[in-house]
């Protein structure tokens, strides 16, 4: 990652214009430093801190915080040149003479989660398919069914590539890709929206089950997006993961169930006929929904009371709060001044956990970056923050 390091200065001035970057304040802890950056309008931290080194005079480091930098170089290393030009400081090393924005427009096709939570809106019915890997029967399923809106939920980045160039390819223009965690996607989609969900060869994680994409509230999740009569297919070449999900599947009152085993597809993965002509058996479980669930209507303006920094300042919880669906930790608070502090926090799901920073300007918290997600977990948190800023 792009880093200068240099002979530490005693002071920096703040707030600082250079080269059109906005340096907007420093806040300080016992081991290290933020400094606030803008560039063309993308707002991020710095982290300094000192550099262990044989030098006669100390000297420190400079380099983007891992919670809020940018996903390219080329902002961030427009910060550390400007930093340099700004402060005068005396430079070690640098690795930030390339500076090129070889940003590179993005894939119509590729979307992050905001775009789901602010943007997406479609009038087709959806098929979800979760784990897609090589993209076989997700590009099949578009193609047979071009009036379906078909979501691809992938993790493996090089799979997620090889489908975008298919998808482009094949000219197929029904399918949404998206790299986030699965088990938490449902919670962004309309009750009653969905016709199907594919999971198909899920990871077993048979030593850590806690990691399955299969729970009782993913399924609760699922009843809830599928509109009526819509299914529910996992595929699987795992006993042990086909009995985990039938577990789960059994009392359910609000569906039915169907079980298969070795059927045939029009689509299979490599994969797949491997362990067919291997003679491993393919186990199939469909849960259909007989029910319109109520529309979900989750909002939270994620808003702050005034606090005292003084008292919160040694008060911070210093373990985890964990509570049955979510949990809080405070990783770090850092100085400004008397009425202005930055406070690093890591709260929500256990399965996608969010890093923020909470800064507070003049006794007003605010997140930093923005508001985080609106998600279940996400709301319950942010509730125990607020109280605990606030002494509750």
């Amino acid at each position: 990652m792009p880093h200068i390091v240099f002979e530490q200065i005693s002071h920096l001035d703040f707030p600082k214009v250079s080269d059109g970057v906005e340096f907007s304040f420093i806040a300080n802890s016992k081991h290290e430093s933020k400094i606030s950056v803008k560039v063309d309008g993308q707002e991020f931290l710095l982290t300094k801190k000192a550099k262990e080194s044989s030098q006669i005079n100390p000297l420190e480091i400079l380099k983007a915080d891992k919670a809020t930098r940018p996903s390219k170089a080329y902002p961030i290393k427009k910060a550390l040149n400007a930093f340099l030009d700004a402060y005068g400081v005396k430079t070690i090393f640098s690795n930030i003479s390339n500076l090129k924005d070889n940003t590179k427009q993005s894939n119509k096709y590729l979307k992050e989660i905001d775009y789901f939570l602010n943007d997406f809106n479609t009038q087709k019915e959806i098929w979800v398919e979760i784990g897609f890997g090589s993209g076989r029967h997700l590009l099949h399923q578009a193609k047979k069914n071009p009036d379906i809106l078909l979501i691809g939920l992938e993790i493996h980045t090089p799979s997620i590539e090889q489908v975008l160039k298919q998808i482009e390819l094949q000219e197929i223009s029904n399918v949404l890709i998206l790299n986030y965690d699965a088990r938490l996607f449902l919670e962004f989609l309309k009750s009653n929206s969905v016709g199907k969900i594919f999971v198909h060869f899920p990871v077993p994680w048979e030593k850590k089950p806690h990691r399955r994409v299969y729970s009782k509230e993913f399924v609760d999740e699922a009843l809830r997006v599928l509109n009526m009569d819509g299914t529910l297919e996992l595929r699987t070449d795992s006993r042990e993961y086909f009995d985990f999900a039938l577990s789960i599947l059994t009392n359910l009152t609000q569906c039915h169930i169907d079980i298969d085993i070795n059927k045939d597809l029009d689509i299979s993965s490599k994969y797949e006929d491997r362990w067919k002509k291997m003679g491993k058996n393919i186990y199939d479980l469909i849960l259909h929904n007989n029910t319109i669930s109520p529309v979900q209507n989750i909002e939270s303006s994620f808003e702050f009371d005034k606090i005292n920094i003084e008292k919160i300042k040694d008060t911070l919880p210093k373990k985890s709060l964990v509570e049955e669906d979510y949990f809080v930790h405070f990783e770090n608070f850092y100085s400004i001044n008397d009425n202005s502090a930055l406070i690093e926090v890591t709260f929500g799901s256990f399965n996608r956990p969010v890093s923020k920073y909470i800064y507070i300007n003049d006794l007003q918290p605010s997140y930093f970056q923005g508001k985080p997600l609106i998600t279940k977990a996400n709301i319950k948190a942010h509730e125990k923050i607020k109280a605990i800023l606030s002494n509750d």
